[in-house]
């Protein structure tokens, strides 16, 4: 199991990404616009995200760190900038962990299979933690 943060901006990822890589002597990787992602037809993507920064990563101190520019109709809040994000190759820790964390929280994305992982889920605990949770293959 890994713990990894994610941190969400409002239109100034790269911006960020490329000040923190500097900062702390990183580099940006991966980094991928939502016009870079597979088509969804139950997900269409709005014109205005097309150019915002769907993922990118840097290393600080050893502990990864994700970067995105939040879509439109999800604005940035206090709260919703920084998600813990637990990543595991074992899928009924997942289960476990998502429904371990929703009890008396909100489940904002279901556990289901996404582009990029088998089993992904996003849930808020009852402490208002926003946590993305999922299972990734070795």
């Amino acid at each position: 199991m890994t713990l990894e943060l994610f941190l969400n901006f409002g239109g100034n990822c790269r911006e960020a990404a490329e000040f923190y890589a500097k900062v702390f002597r990183s580099e940006v990787k991966n980094l991928m616009t939502y016009g870079d992602t597979p088509p969804d037809p139950q997900h269409p993507l709005a014109e205005a995200d097309r150019d915002k920064i769907m993922y990118a990563n840097i290393v600080i101190g050893g502990l990864y760190v994700m970067l995105m520019d939040l879509p439109a109709g999800s604005p940035l809040a206090a709260g919703n900038n920084i998600n813990p994000t637990i990543s595991t190759d074992d899928k009924e820790e997942v289960i476990r962990l998502f429904g371990e964390l929703q009890q008396g929280g909100a489940v904002h994305m279901d556990l289901q299979k996404t582009f990029f992982s088998d089993l992904y889920g996003v849930v808020a605990d009852k402490y208002g933690v926003v946590w993305q949770i999922l299972h990734y293959a070795r």
